[in-house]
């Protein structure tokens, strides 16, 4: 069976984009897709949360759910697909699961994913402290006369 495998890989390493999408299960994303209407092509915009990521190789997908006029609206995408123009993280969310599926049941506020701390915000204790230090002194300028004008 590794030799089947190894020639599915291999015909499988044709199609992978060299992308990495950073972004997992909570996340808001805006994913630009190409749709042809007639002999007409356009990019369209799905924003939702991403509420699933699966599989690996040419058949990873993920899945994203958003409320379109008070109904949901769930759409799975291929990583690797050639419709697919971007991916755009709007909003990093915390998510204490890989899969939201729990999202399908709920709507309003109950469905609200609340918004990551961004890394390089300081905490409260490292912020006072650095308030509470006398001001910097601005640096001296050189004192070399500046040249006579010929």
């Amino acid at each position: 069976m590794k030799g089947l495998q190894a020639i599915l890989h291999q015909v499988e390493a044709k199609y992978l984009k060299n992308e990495t999408h950073d972004f997992r299960a909570g996340d808001s994303v805006k994913v630009h897709l190409k749709v042809r209407e007639g002999e007409k092509e356009r990019v369209q915009i799905f924003e939702g949360t991403v509420i699933g990521r699966g599989k690996e190789g040419t058949r990873q997908f993920f899945r994203v759910r958003r409320i379109a006029s008070g109904v949901g609206v769930e759409r799975a995408f291929l990583f690797n697909s050639p419709n697919i123009v971007k991916i755009q993280v709007t909003r990093r969310g915390t998510a204490t699961r890989s899969r939201l599926y729990y999202l399908k049941g709920k709507s309003g506020k109950e469905a609200r994913i609340t918004e990551a701390r961004h890394e390089d915000v300081k905490p409260k204790e490292t912020v006072a402290a650095v308030t509470d230090a006398p001001p910097v002194q601005a640096h001296a300028q050189a004192t070399a006369p500046a040249p006579a004008p010929k």
